[in-house]
């Protein structure tokens, strides 16, 4: 039997120091056959032991410049939101300032007035409040209407964050009329309003009707100055200056007026248009006046003729 058995003399010396390098060497010091490799190409691997180095150089440069792409592409995003950002607060308009662009005021104006229908236009039309997006003509008839003596709206530059300056252009009077207690005053236009910050018109329509101030009144007055107004207007286009207006008695249908350049006076009516009895009445004070003569009055009030006395 002790033949079978071999001694321990008789192993090999090669595989006793192999045995014992084996047992006495550090796993993580010898380099292990018939193992997988442990690495990755990925720059975002999350294990602590895991190793890069088997990303090429060529491939780290593609991944830079792809994350310098997405740097980019944020940032140009960044800017662009801000920019627009900045662009809508910069032209909202949160607040309106009020400045008259007639130079010569013969009184103060009441700005808020002013203010207060500006801000009632743009709570009504809240995408107005954006520079680029109203429409002047729009609040020019908004506040006309509201404010008569107002024959402009211009929106002008922003003030400050949030501050717009709006420039308010005010009717200038041709004349007055005074109803009662209330003082009306009418533009070249023919537009009649209440409220004058301006000098006093130089013609003050004489009523001399004896109409009752109250009732209608009012509707007649309006409609009357809008036919003064352009007959003023008119009369200077022709070379005449009207120096006074002068309802007749007993009527709110017929005006006469005095100008300077003659003594003549000359009735008109209000069912008439305004600029073919200016026209008649001018071709009239030429006529007789190249005659020599100076009638008291001419009534032009019928179309295509002309009575004097």
């Amino acid at each position: 039997m002790n033949l079978l058995k071999k001694k321990k003399s008789d192993i090999p010396r090669r595989r006793l120091v192999e045995t014992d390098i084996k047992t006495s060497a550090s796993s993580s010091d010898i380099f292990r056959r018939n193992r997988t490799l442990t690495g990755t190409t990925s720059n975002n691997f999350g294990s602590v032991n895991a190793k890069t180095d088997l990303e090429s150089s060529r491939k780290h440069a593609h991944h830079l410049v792809r994350h310098r792409r997405k740097v980019l592409s944020v940032l140009t995003i960044v800017l662009l939101s801000a920019a627009i950002l900045w662009m809508l607060i910069s032209n909202f308009t949160a607040t309106v300032i009020i400045s008259v662009s007639n130079v010569k005021l013969a009184k103060p104006i009441n700005s808020s007035r002013y203010v207060k229908v500006i801000q009632d236009y743009l709570d009504a039309n809240p995408i107005s409040r954006l520079h680029f997006n109203l429409d002047q003509v729009a609040l020019t008839n908004y506040v006309s209407t509201k404010l008569p003596e107002v024959s402009n709206v211009t929106q002008q530059y922003m003030l400050g964050i949030g501050e717009t300056g709006f420039a308010v252009t005010l009717r200038t009077p041709v004349a007055g009329w005074k109803i009662g207690d209330k003082q009306y005053y009418v533009d070249s236009k023919g537009v009649s309003f209440d409220q004058n910050y301006l000098a006093a018109p130089d013609v003050q329509i004489i009523d001399n009707s004896g109409a009752s101030p109250q009732g209608s009144t009012a509707i007649i007055s309006n409609r009357f100055l809008s036919f003064v107004g352009r007959v003023v207007s008119l009369s200077a286009t022709n070379g005449y200056t009207v120096s006074q207006a002068v309802l007749p008695a007993n009527t709110t249908r017929e005006l006469v007026i005095s100008v300077k350049e003659s003594s003549t006076l000359v009735k008109l009516s209000i069912d008439r248009s305004a600029g073919e009895q200016i026209e008649d009445m001018s071709k009239a004070l030429k006529y007789f006046a190249s005659h020599g003569q100076s009638p008291e009055y001419i009534d032009i009030r019928v179309s295509g003729k002309a009575f004097y006395k």
